[in-house]
């Protein structure tokens, strides 16, 4: 079934699913359908959940958000990677609006939430184009919220939100997934206006990195050639890593190339 939502005098037309393989799928076969520009798809469950670099994203049923908001913008192909960033901030807003003060909510650049370590969030951005142009973006997000059990390959790594309540008894109420779904859109829509007046990260550089889990942190950034160690210094204003190696250089990292692991828990 599908509804209709206002969200800040914006249109986002809400695709629900009792269960379904991946949003992220199904909104890209939307896209390519003619749905309108910020369309969100979200699930109660998914078959087929991913992450990045293929792999499997746990989404049983009702525990948790699942949604993919797809969107069709007008800039440049590589300005898209940036919205992972932008969406990664606008979760760590969405989850203190709702959550209060109770956790400190980091974010793994470039497209995961943290708490104590562990994993509370990931965020998937897909891009399909058409001669050169963008055709859609899609950028799914997972947040675990109700889920108490992991399987034993992730759960000592993987988190929820009521996973972190119930380990310091904090009084915060755990949020209804629709009203955490709301208040991420919120967020997204508000600093999405603002990126695509500039097409840089450089309104949120300064917020991002007070979550940045990688900030003054010593890294491992894996590429294809070879990996090397550095200390991360933060993002630069097309969202990449600022990574200083060894011999004082500093290294930018696009996030599409290569797996940066830290020593903050969960890599």
């Amino acid at each position: 079934m599908s509804r209709q939502q206002d969200i800040k005098g914006l249109q986002h037309n809400i695709v629900h699913y009792e269960s379904t393989g991946s949003t992220n799928e199904d909104a890209k076969r939307l896209a390519c359908e003619g749905a309108a520009d910020g369309t969100v798809v979200m699930a109660d469950a998914q078959s087929a959940g991913k992450g990045r670099r293929g792999r499997k994203w746990q989404s049983p049923v009702g525990s948790n958000l699942y949604f993919s908001l797809m969107l069709k913008p007008k800039f440049a192909p590589d300005k898209a990677s940036m919205l992972t960033l932008v969406m990664a901030l606008s979760v760590v807003q969405a989850l203190n609006k709702e959550m209060g003060d109770a956790f400190d909510y980091q974010i793994k650049w470039p497209n995961d939430i943290l708490v104590n370590g562990r994993k509370l969030c990931g965020i998937l951005t897909e891009m399909t184009m058409d001669k050169g142009s963008i055709k859609s973006v899609v950028i799914g997000v997972g947040i675990n919220v109700n889920q108490e059990q992991f399987d034993d390959e992730i759960s000592d790594c993987a988190t929820s939100l009521l996973i972190e309540k119930k380990r310091i008894d904090t009084q915060a109420m755990i949020p209804e997934r629709v009203e955490l779904l709301k208040a991420v859109l919120e967020f997204f829509d508000t600093n999405y206006e603002r990126f695509c007046r500039n097409l840089d990260l450089e309104f949120m550089k300064a917020d991002y990195e007070a979550s940045l889990v990688n900030m003054n942190n010593r890294v491992k950034v894996l590429e294809p050639a070879g990996e090397y160690e550095g200390i991360a210094l933060g993002i630069n204003e097309q969202g990449e890593l600022l990574v200083q190696i060894p011999d004082g250089s500093i290294k930018e990292i696009y996030a599409g190339e290569v797996s940066v692991r830290g020593n903050y828990g969960y890599v």
